[in-house]
């Protein structure tokens, strides 16, 4: 974030008199004004204090202070509303919620957060996925987290936006090597450079993650870089970019509860390896026209192609009606490529190896322009800009038949089956035109008025056949108004309306047909229309500093929240195994409210600390028939009836989080934080008829020694009793184990929780210059 002193410069004269007297003067503090932009573009930002919303932020010294493994784990333990889940069980690979709302690689999920890089739409153009570890965490300068519907971010603004900004050798001159290692044989290095002269300047940062991993058959690598070179004229700046990764992760997955007495490291299946190969390239900048009036722009192209492959139980079994013949659990035969039943006697039985590949390529640019201006004698703020961002996905998918292993992995039998065979390429167009102004109406007063026009074009295309040929378009305006008034630096009052919108994305376009489930990330089938969906978010509270107490200040905040989201998608499971088989559909209304409490202050200038709480009441708000066979209330059919007020699964009501550091001695800093979530409701029992995952706790502890100003040593202690807990849940099925590991498993209704990791702590060194 960019700080802007304002303050109250000492008086001095020439008179010698007048100069005594200003040298018995305290030169008085300034006072900082945090400036966070309204926009995808990081230009022509406001005063956080007049945004009608509670936005949070965080530094990079706060994310390095942390010792957070990424962005996501530091929003998980810091930020108010924010919880993560395991359902993949990797630490680059995290399901971020904030307030219902969901930011995740995981295809197939609803996406509600929009993420923009340096003003670069970064949810993925194939299903909006967010991949946390394409973002380097070294390379992050700052970024924020806004609230509600604010329509300037565009498209999937649903329940917030993440914005974050990267670092330069103008905000971050100066070079470290870090190292560091631990438990699970997990240990990286990372080096970081930047310089400038005033007017060029360049930084880099380059990293190494690898793990063995603390579950069976989990080891991770993971490696970054990122570099900018910029410019810096008397009006102007430039700041051209580059990113690479090459990640290679694996995250075996949910569990079926019964397993966990063979000890929590276990796996269902395996392999489950996702790999990561990105590459964005972006030019960014801005220019003053004049001494009220700033142009800025970006440019970028992204290259990125995730590849999967994935060992899964089957359900493939002798037909009932010919013994030689492979079917599924409807006891329809198997059709393998090239026509044909697949004979049980010239097959694997047992399991199944899914794969994918994902080219997804994009480009587009962002332009806009900030005038500063007086409206009737008032101070305003304007910004008006548009945006374009082009995508095209080739994505292919076949399903291999295989047999279990005795560890549990699946070993290839070489029989593609044609219905999971997928050749489908997918563009999209998204165009945006937005405006945002903000009115100093009087001295305490500030009024923001904002609207975003949104036209989206999405074309599917497929290469073995015909019936996932398709072409859709989508188009709204989104307005929000809100305002804030400041009765005194203690309280100011804020409040405001909002709407957003995202469109189906082309994979859910894909799999929409109830006739014809598909099976994630694999299978696709033929297209009907989804409607895009709509939140209207009114959100309102109070905030204010209280200064000058021991020494120090309180920062706090109290508010309530309220969405409704119209024409909401989910995912409809069809009951194969673990439940990734299903489509989507429209299923109504669903809403998310709730209120949201926080502090945060300093104390002593050696004593900071934080606590946040939040209640999220996320219901349906239309009543409707969910399939989930797996669900042990299901009916004969395999549904449940949802009613209204039923609880949306995988959000926990109640998250309480509370951080510690205290500097013991000037070089010696120890800290603690702790996060606790509620009982929540698991996929598949939408209509909240089963048992919830039981609430949990988790502290975690840090320390940091600093030699001197070139070298520290660190190190941390994660889930620091050793808490066994899981933090997801879904019904699933984990078809037959006749022989081998857990031989017996049998069980359609299965009980599968995304366990928590145990306590691990490591130890690192710092070295700057």
């Amino acid at each position: 974030m960019k700080k802007l002193a304002l303050g109250i410069l000492p008086c001095f004269g020439l008179l010698p008199m007048a100069k005594a007297i200003a040298e018995e003067v305290a030169p008085a503090n300034l006072d900082s004004v945090e400036v966070v932009a309204v926009t995808p573009l990081q230009f022509g930002g406001v005063d956080i204090n007049k945004i009608p919303a509670h936005v949070q932020t965080a530094t990079a010294e706060k994310l390095q202070e942390s010792q957070a493994l990424s962005l996501a784990d530091y929003m998980n333990r810091y930020l108010g509303s924010v919880n993560v889940n395991d359902a993949q069980n990797n630490p680059l690979q995290p399901d971020i919620q904030y307030r219902g709302f969901s930011a995740s690689p995981l295809m197939g999920l609803p996406q509600g957060l929009a993420t923009y890089v340096n003003g670069i739409r970064f949810n993925e153009p194939f299903g909006d996925m967010v991949n946390w570890d394409l973002i380097p965490n070294g390379a992050i300068d700052n970024m924020s987290l806004q609230p509600a519907s604010n329509p300037a971010f565009g498209l999937n603004a649903l329940g917030g936006s993440i914005s974050i900004n990267t670092k330069t050798g103008f905000s971050a001159p100066g070079h470290s090597f870090e190292a560091q290692g631990g438990s699970w044989d997990r240990h990286s290095e990372e080096v970081t450079s930047g310089w400038n002269d005033g007017t060029w300047g360049y930084f880099l940062d380059f990293k190494y993650f690898n793990e063995k991993g603390w579950r069976a058959h989990s080891p991770s690598e993971a490696k970054q870089g990122f570099g900018t070179l910029s410019w810096r004229g008397v009006k102007s700046s430039l700041d051209l970019s580059i990113a690479g990764t090459d990640n290679t992760l694996r995250g075996n997955g949910a569990l079926p509860q019964q397993m966990l007495a063979y000890g929590r490291d276990q796996i269902f299946t395996h392999p489950d390896i996702t790999r990561n190969r990105m590459l964005l390239v972006s030019l960014d900048g801005d220019t003053w026209l004049n001494d009220h009036n700033q142009l800025s722009g970006t440019l970028y192209y992204r290259r990125n192609k995730i590849s999967t492959y994935n060992g899964d139980g089957s359900e493939f079994a002798p037909c009932s009606g010919d013994p030689t013949a492979l079917c599924n659990g409807d006891d329809e035969a198997l059709q393998a490529l090239g026509g044909g039943g697949i004979q049980a006697d010239d097959a694997f039985e047992g399991g199944t190896i899914n794969t994918s590949s994902t080219l997804q390529q994009s480009f587009g640019f962002a332009l806009q322009d900030a005038i500063d201006h007086k409206v009737f004698g008032r101070n305003n703020h304007l910004i008006g800009g548009a945006s374009f961002d082009h995508g095209n996905a080739r994505y292919h998918a076949d399903t291999e038949l295989g047999a279990l292993t005795g560890d549990r992995g699946v070993a290839a039998g070489g029989v593609l089956l044609q219905d999971s065979h997928v050749r489908l390429t997918a563009e999209t167009d998204h165009y945006g035109l937005f405006l945002t102004d903000t009115l100093n109406l009087a001295d305490k007063l500030d009024v923001t008025v904002s609207g975003r026009y949104n036209q989206s074009h999405v074309k599917l295309r497929d290469h073995f056949g015909e019936d996932l040929n398709g072409s859709h378009s989508y188009d709204r305006f989104n307005p929000a108004a809100g305002l804030t008034y400041a009765f005194m630096p203690e309280l100011t009052f804020y409040g405001n309306y909002s709407e957003s919108s995202r469109i189906p994305t082309p994979m859910e376009l894909s799999c929409a047909d109830p006739s014809a489930p598909c099976k994630l990330p694999n299978a696709f089938v033929s297209d009907p229309p989804l409607k895009q969906v709509v939140a209207n978010t009114w959100e309102t509270g109070f905030r204010g500093r209280l200064s000058r107490l021991l020494e120090g200040y309180v920062d706090w905040n109290a508010g309530f929240f309220h969405t409704i989201n119209n024409n909401d998608i989910i995912f409809q499971s069809s009951g194969s195994v673990i439940g990734n088989s299903g489509y989507f559909a429209n299923v109504g209304q669903t809403q998310r409210q709730g209120a949201e409490l926080g502090l945060s202050g300093k104390f002593y200038e050696r004593w900071r600390w934080s606590a946040n709480y939040s209640y999220i009441d996320a219901t349906f708000q239309t009543p409707f028939l969910s399939s989930s066979p797996n669900n042990p209330a299901a009916d004969a059919d395999g549904n449940i009836r949802v009613d209204v007020g039923d609880r949306i699964p995988g959000i926990p009501a109640h998250q309480f989080k509370f951080s510690s550091d205290v500097d013991i001695l000037p070089q010696l800093t120890l800290g603690f934080d702790m996060n606790y979530n509620s009982s929540q409701a698991l996929r598949g029992d939408e209509a909240n008829l089963t048992g919830k995952l039981p609430g949990f706790v988790v502290f975690n502890l840090r320390s940091e020694y600093r030699f001197n100003q070139h070298v520290t040593l660190f190190g941390r202690v994660n889930n620091l009793f050793d808490r066994e807990y899981a933090n997801f849940g879904t019904w699933g099925n984990t078809g037959e184990v006749l022989d081998g590991v857990n031989a017996g498993l049998n069980d359609m209704n299965a009980r599968f929780v995304g366990v928590g990791a145990p306590r691990a702590a490591w130890i690192g060194v710092r070295l700057t210059m």
